[in-house]
């Protein structure tokens, strides 16, 4: 045991020489750990070796590296993550020694190459990954998620490794070469135990005194320091030039043979082709990642799509086959199951199932299941169904419904039990509901014309779909028609009529177009028949009919086309009678107040669509919907805006203008009609929508194709308010209480106002405004020019189904309300009006102008009277002049005083006796007479519209003062105001 004291002694002794601290040093320096020689017989002994702290550090990542390639090699997952971990804590600890080298050294990279390119390899390896355990399974997906983090702070090094993976081999000592220089060694062992008798007797103290300090002479011959002399002949035996090596560190120098040499370039070629086999994993996963290309298996595809679903030998019967379902049904909506996979075994099971014949019940139960797996493949919500996988959807849909209609002994519901399914013999019955796997196919329909753009291609593409939606539905609908409930048929005509209701029948206003035009002509003809008969040209007229040899008349003729087309028109007005027919079933058989709202609100559109006027008003009104539709689902209340809005579309077309503006009122006043008719979404200031919000309300948007135009609503809107407000701002120019009929028409005029230099009109709006200010002077053709004209009819009126009626409509209306309007500006100016110069000035019949003169007359709008002989209205200058409009504002300011005096003394008082006790208070019987006669007024008030208001307390009975007030004026007016 002396001898492991022999490196330890003292530094004074003076048996130590500069040459052996020199070999020392030499030695120190050495990086390789030389075999222990043992200094006696009996006993072996390590010697001590000095090393730095780059040689520790760098020895123990090596250590760790050497444990990460074992774990590799026998693909234990969860080992190499612990192993990984340890590498990171090792490299951590040598960070002061890699700050003083300059970096991370090469080994370190080369192992994180490497072990990328393994978990890279296993996971690419699909087989070999369902093969793995889940400790495994799981470790190999966090080692990889951490490796691609902790390889970013290598990035750079790693692609110069990559590049050139040969390099920098020499100068670090790799694993593989370590292994080998550790066989040499051991060989070289062997070679000094032979050669140690060769060595003479006294060199023995010499090179004992070069590395023992005190020693004797006996152990000097079996110490391990006679190694300098084993160099020398193994210098001796290899070719090495004569004069043996300059330092101890040439002994150790890697020798290059022509063996090795091939196997370097073997390895480089090896690299070449793995970098090749990244580049091109790399390009797959960025294809896959783009959805544009699908990674193809190795190997026949055919066997990957034909998996083997039973043993060899195994008897092929409805028990084998339905367990076998249940196992593939088992594993759906589990984590790590194959979406796609499991229909393609689905797929498998159905053909398996038909090639042994195991009746249409086993066909129709996997079908139902193939369809919900292919439903629950996209497993987030918001997106919609990728294009193929719509497809097969479609198909198998298709499939399904061919059998249940060819085949009426398999009872299909969702109210059969899997105890109570009858799959082996006939009547068959299976779990399943057909119709709500429609209802499922057209909701994601709908979500995916959502996520298309709508002015592309794939849209248009997207949306020929729609008729295959339709076919099933009908063919879904004579299905239930027959086998169905009578709440499932309602559930289906809803379904049908939601994808009716919209749309325009263009055939039907053509016919109708050909009739009126036949029946105008034939009266026409008749027109003239009765001026020629009373011209005395009927014998003329008889003799060319009479020569005519019975040919038919043109008026016959004209008759019979009008039949004709009337019954063809029958034949073509599908829709109208397929809405009514499926509505009215729904009004009567269904138990849900859902579904009977929607199928109302569908009817309303329908009608209003197609210009049926009076039959939406009253159906509407009838079905009392405005009351309750605030606490209808948010899709039945935008249903609802959708439905308001086309009946305002349509009273405009029929010409009642003030209807048009009540129902559109509600969705244009606050500026939000895209987002109330489901047609887009709001950026508003100063508000964070929320994510989640935004998805649902998202969800909730129409598609394109059935949007309203909403310029074209705006328009509507603003015109309809213009025929309305000017006339009733000239008839109160001076009235300090007149209301806005229209605030945002109002608002459109202050912006103009406000403006500094107005030119002419470019926008829809402006259009609107530059035609109100030429109405307000009566300036009638100017108004019309302004509504009417290229660039409006490009924008708004030309969507109108009959555009030149629309047109023809609203020219006649400018007309009318700017003849009113002339009048309540102009009135008291003159003494008298002739009929005749008024229907020349504004274009209009004169039975129209007398019309409109009397209805003003009569409705206290205008003071005058006709003189019938003459033709002329007579105003009775009831009309007030400036100061006298003055002064009757003053009196109406201070008559407010007095009611707000009044209200402030009651809260002071507590009570108000003045208005009740007879005779007493400060107003005694004439204050209660007043009060009584406002009220009476108010409870007397007549209500109209689709907005009636009632005014109630204080207010209430401001309102009755203030009518009362101006009845009392308007005594005044009509005395012809002699009091001033």
């Amino acid at each position: 045991m002396s001898s492991r004291f022999f490196a330890t002694g003292s530094d004074s002794e003076s048996e130590s020489s500069s040459e052996s601290e020199e070999q020392t040093v030499v030695q120190a320096k050495s990086t390789v750990t030389t075999k222990v020689f043992a200094f006696s017989d009996d006993e072996e002994e390590t010697k001590r070796v000095v090393r730095s702290a780059k040689d520790k550090r760098f020895e123990e990542l090596q250590n760790v590296i050497k444990q990460l390639r074992n774990h590799k090699k026998i693909k234990d997952i969860s080992k190499v993550l612990e192993t990984f971990e340890d590498l990171t804590k090792a490299l951590q600890k040598s960070q002061k020694v890699i700050e003083k080298e300059g970096g991370v050294p090469r080994f370190y990279i080369r192992a994180l190459v490497e072990l990328e390119d393994f978990i890279n390899e296993t996971w690419e390896d699909r087989e070999g990954r369902k093969k793995l355990n889940k400790v495994n399974s799981k470790a190999l997906t966090t080692m990889r998620q951490k490796l691609r983090k902790y390889n970013r702070d290598f990035e750079a090094k790693i692609a110069s490794y990559r590049e050139n993976p040969d390099v920098g081999d020499e100068q670090e000592a790799p694993e593989d070469d370590r292994d080998k220089s550790d066989s040499e060694s051991d060989d070289d062992d062997e070679a000094v135990q032979k050669k140690k008798s060769a060595v003479p007797a006294d060199a023995a103290p010499d090179m004992k005194s070069q590395f023992l300090k005190g020693g004797d002479s006996e152990g000097s011959d079996d110490s391990d320091l006679d190694w300098p002399s084993d160099s020398d002949s193994e210098s001796s035996d290899s070719s090495e030039p004569e004069g043996g090596y300059t330092n101890m560190a040439a002994k150790f120098l890697k020798k290059t043979t022509a063996a090795e040499e091939a196997a370097k370039a073997a390895r480089k070629q090896e690299k070449k082709e793995r970098k090749a086999r990244e580049q091109r994993r790399e390009e797959e996963e960025r294809e896959l990642e783009e959805g544009e290309w699908t990674e193809v298996q190795r190997g026949a595809p055919m066997a990957m799509e034909k998996p083997k679903m039973f043993a060899k030998g195994t008897e092929i019967n409805h028990a084998v086959v339905l367990k076998k379902l249940n196992e593939i049904l088992a594993a759906r909506g589990k984590k790590g199951t194959d979406r796609s996979e499991q229909i393609m075994l689905l797929g498998e099971l159905r053909r398996i199932s038909e090639e042994n014949n195991l009746g249409l019940g086993m066909t129709v139960k996997i079908l139902f299941n193939i369809v919900a797996s292919i439903f629950d493949y996209n497993p987030n919500i918001a997106t919609c169904m990728k294009d193929e996988m719509w497809a097969k959807c479609i198909t198998y849909i298709t499939e399904t419904m061919d059998i249940l209609i060819d085949n009426t002994n398999i009872f299909v519901g969702a109210n059969v039990l899997e105890e109570s399914e009858a799959i082996e013999a006939e009547p068959f019955r299976v779990r399943g509901c057909i119709l709500s796997v429609m209802e499922r196919a057209d909701e994601e329909f709908i979500k995916m014309l959502q996520a298309c753009d709508a002015h592309s291609t794939e849209y248009v593409e997207r949306l020929k779909d729609e008729k295959k939606i339709e076919v099933l539905v009908v063919r879904l609908q004579k299905y239930l028609e027959e086998r169905g409930t009578s709440q499932e048929i309602c559930r289906v005509y809803l379904r049908r009529i939601e994808h009716v209701y919209y749309k325009y029948d263009y055939e039907h206003y053509k016919t109708a177009d050909l009739i009126r035009k036949t029946v105008e002509q034939k009266e026409e003809e008749a027109k003239d028949g009765e001026v020629e008969a009373k011209d005395g040209k009927v014998e003329r007229k008889d003799e060319e009919v009479e020569g005519k040899d019975g040919e038919v008349t043109p008026q016959e003729k004209g008759g019979e086309e009008a039949k004709d087309m009337v019954e063809e028109q029958k034949q073509k007005e599908k829709t109208a009678v397929i809405m009514d027919k499926l509505c009215k079933y729904i009004y009567a058989k269904d138990t849900t107040d859902r579904i009977r709202t929607r199928a109302i609100l569908c009817h309303i559109y329908h009608h209003a669509l197609h210009g049926r006027w009076y039959e939406a008003r009253d159906l509407m009104l009838m079905s009392h919907l405005q009351d309750t539709i605030q606490h209808s689902d948010v899709p039945t209340q935008i249903l609802y805006n959708r439905t308001m809005v086309q009946l305002g579309l349509c009273a405009f077309r029929y010409g009642n203008i003030k209807d048009a503006h009540n129902a559109l009122l509600d969705i244009q006043s606050g500026g939000r009609a895209k987002e109330l008719l489901a047609q887009g979404l709001l950026m508003q200031r100063n508000v964070e929508r929320d994510p989640e919000r935004e998805k649902i309300e998202k969800r909730r948007q129409m598609p394109f194709h059935m949007h309203i135009n909403l310029e074209l609503l705006e328009c509507v809107y603003l015109v309809s308010a213009m025929l309305l407000e000017i006339p009733y701002m000239a008839a109160h120019e001076f009235d300090a209480r007149r209301r806005m009929i229209s605030k945002s028409f109002h608002h459109q005029l202050r912006v103009s106002e406000r403006q500094p230099l107005v030119g002419p009109p470019e926008s829809m709006r402006e259009h609107v405004v530059a035609a109100s200010k030429a109405m307000k002077i009566g300036d009638w053709r100017a108004c019309r020019d302004f509504i009417i004209n290229e660039k409006m009819n490009g924008k708004v009126w030309d969507l109108f189904p009959e555009a030149e009626k629309v047109r023809d409509l609203i020219s006649r209306k400018i007309q009318e309300e700017s003849l009113r309007t002339y009048l309540f500006t102009y009135s008291a100016i003159y003494d008298s009006l002739c009929l005749v110069t008024l229907a020349e000035m504004f274009e209009l019949d004169g039975p129209v102008v007398h019309s409109i003169i009397s209805k003003m007359i009569i409705n206290e709008e205008l003071a005058a009277s006709w003189d019938e002989p003459t033709q002329t209205v007579v105003m009775h200058r009831s009309e007030p002049t400036r100061l006298q409009n003055l002064a009757l504002q003053l009196s109406d300011k201070l008559a407010n005083l007095v009611d707000n005096n009044e209200r402030i003394l009651e809260v002071k008082q507590g009570t108000s006796a003045f208005y009740t006790r007879q005779g007493e208070g400060r107003f005694g019987r004439q204050g209660k007479e007043r009060h009584h006669q406002g009220k009476e007024r108010h409870q007397g008030k007549g209500q109209s519209g689709y907005h009636q208001q009632q005014g109630r307390g204080y207010q209430g009975q401001r309102r009755d003062r203030g009518d009362r007030d101006r009845d009392h004026n308007k005594g005044y007016q009509n005395k012809g105001y002699n009091r001033w």
